[in-house]
């Protein structure tokens, strides 16, 4: 399954934030989960997260761990192929 996770950061970033995330990252992979893309953004988020989980459990762990850092908004991603065979 393919999320997307909209972030606002409760730290502001330094490089020990940011080390910490990247260590994180390669971390996650041992979970099942698949970085896809991770952008800082301007705007109403500071950032985006795409990956892959194996289920909705492991996207929610996933936000549940990452809450002293930032809070966050995660949508379920549905390929448009996908979503016209439910039309």
């Amino acid at each position: 399954m393919i999320f997307i996770m909209l972030s606002k950061s409760k730290v502001k970033p330094a490089k020990e934030s940011t080390s910490q995330v990247t260590k994180m990252f390669s971390e996650l992979k041992k979970k099942g989960i698949n970085i896809i893309g991770s952008y800082w953004t301007l705007g109403r988020y500071d950032g985006v997260l795409i990956f892959e989980a194996p289920s909705e459990k492991d996207a929610m762990k996933l936000a549940i761990d990452m809450r002293e850092v930032m809070t966050s908004e995660t949508l379920i991603a549905i390929p448009r192929e996908e979503a016209l065979k439910l039309l």
